[in-house]
């Protein structure tokens, strides 16, 4: 009896544990579009958004796509698919060179 009563007690801590993380997220989703200071980058949560709908756009196009496309078509989809990313990398790059430089003015 007392292995099935610390099996449901693990269980009620797990599911406790995992929404206390979920409200943990959500509350940081609400702080990150509110004035309060919030975990997430605010910039960085939109970057990552529209690269993921990019990529999905890119993959997408390249499955329907694939059976016609030929050498040049295809090496055109690559260089976009680099471009999407190095924008991406940069723009974070970016950010991160502005928080540095906010924390210490010496950093150049």
């Amino acid at each position: 009896m007392t292995k099935i009563k610390n099996k449901m007690k693990a269980i009620k801590n797990w599911f406790v544990s995992f929404s206390n993380k979920i409200k943990w997220f959500y509350t940081e989703i609400m702080n990150m579009y509110s004035a309060h200071d919030s975990y997430f980058s605010k910039k960085r949560v939109e970057s990552g958004v529209a690269f993921l709908i990019a990529q999905f756009g890119m993959i997408f196009f390249l499955v329907k796509k694939i059976d016609t496309m030929d050498v040049y078509e295809l090496s055109i989809w690559a260089g976009m698919e680099f471009l999407i990313a190095g924008y991406t990398v940069n723009q974070i790059q970016k950010e991160k060179k502005v928080k540095e430089t906010e924390e210490d003015p010496s950093v150049e």
